[in-house]
């Protein structure tokens, strides 16, 4: 959703760098992304071995300047680069072995170390984001797919365990403290908490 040319000018002209995540709504930059890692040498390239939980991952990020390959490369604002990050994860109770490749676009001049920790960086952010929405307000659950319904919930709730992060309770002394769960309780049987995280806090 958010690799569109408008966002991108919109990101440069704010005199920032924009890393898109391409995926298959932008179909033919998608596979122009594909054929240029399939067909030209890739000269920049990290790699790092992640051990946890169980599983041994390898990422591996790397990086092509050459925008031949982009059709109307031009479109996209101060396009530099196409970048591609593979991940391999080994289970090894099970010895399963699982891959997947993901391809972005960027505006930054910066080489392959650089790109593999900030998108890592990113994805931990979303990750730990997913985590906190599941728990505590049972997206994974949800049984909303009509139209818009899912998208607008789900940002409905990021407002909500927004206000709900940065809330205070002056009746407790660790407010900052206290789980979200706790504090939704909180909203959900006294008006002066709701008041407060709506107008005071935010």
């Amino acid at each position: 959703m958010g690799c569109q040319q408008d966002i991108a000018s919109a990101i440069i002209a704010k005199q920032a760098d924009y890393i898109l995540s391409v995926k298959d709504n932008q179909k033919f930059l998608h596979q122009d992304a594909q054929e240029a890692f399939e067909n030209e040498v890739v000269r920049d390239a990290h790699s790092t071995i992640e051990v946890g939980h169980g599983r041994i991952e390898k990422r591996t990020t790397g990086v092509i300047t050459n925008l031949d390959w982009i059709c109307k490369a031009s479109q996209w604002k101060s396009l530099h680069c196409i970048i591609r990050v593979e991940a391999i994860g080994e289970n090894k109770k099970i010895l399963e072995v699982q891959k997947s490749v993901r391809y972005y676009i960027s505006s930054k001049k910066a080489d392959a170390a650089f790109f593999h920790n900030a998108i890592r960086a990113h994805w931990s952010i979303e990750n730990q984001l997913h985590w906190v929405l599941d728990v505590s307000f049972r997206e994974d659950a949800s049984k909303k797919h009509k139209a818009n319904s899912a998208q607008n919930f789900s940002l409905l709730n990021k407002i909500a365990l927004n206000m709900l992060k940065h809330y205070e309770d002056p009746s407790y002394k660790s407010a900052k403290k206290m789980s979200i769960k706790r504090k939704r309780k909180i909203a959900a049987w006294l008006n002066e908490p709701v008041f407060d995280m709506l107008f005071k806090n935010n």
